[in-house]
């Protein structure tokens, strides 16, 4: 013989669960809507962080990229939010206005074929003279990511660094 039960009530494990998925969740969304300054004027940028002893960081970003996404959100965000690293942001196929390391006016995506760039994302390195004082770092994150990242931005401090 089967009792009918009615339903189980949620206790107050269950109610922390949920309040602790929505948190969850909630820190995700704010993780995923952080930003980098976008490149307006690369030589101002350049000084800026030659100020502070540092190499200008450049992420090439596609729209819409979610290795991009990753990288801008887990690694690049978060130094510059933190350690103050000088970052940029260049937009492949943007047509927005910039100012090349030379000083010329140009777009986001004539840099981009400039460098000859062709995967999203790619992080650049640039010290003294606009030059670029690191191997590039080009494609999505992996387990050796942070590694990489870090050994690049050492062997570009040490660069500005003579």
């Amino acid at each position: 013989m089967t009792q009918d039960r009615a339903p189980a009530r949620p206790d107050r494990r269950h109610a922390l669960a949920v309040l602790g998925a929505l948190a969850w969740a909630a820190r995700g969304a704010r993780a995923a809507q952080r930003t980098l300054p976008v490149s307006s004027a690369l030589p101002q940028e350049l000084a800026a962080a030659l100020a502070q002893h540092q190499p200008l960081v450049v992420m090439v970003s596609l729209h819409g990229c979610p290795f991009c996404a990753v990288v801008r959100n887990n690694y690049l965000a978060p130094m510059h939010e933190r350690e103050g690293l000088p970052v940029v942001q260049v937009n492949m196929l943007d047509p927005r206005a910039t100012v090349a390391l030379s000083g010329e006016p140009t777009t986001h995506e004539a840099l981009v074929r400039a460098w000859g760039i062709a995967i999203a994302p790619t992080v650049l390195f640039f010290g003294q003279g606009g030059q670029e004082v690191a191997p590039r770092l080009a494609g999505g994150p992996n387990d050796f990511y942070s590694a990489m990242l870090d050994t690049r931005l050492e062997k570009a401090r040490e660069a500005i660094s003579k």
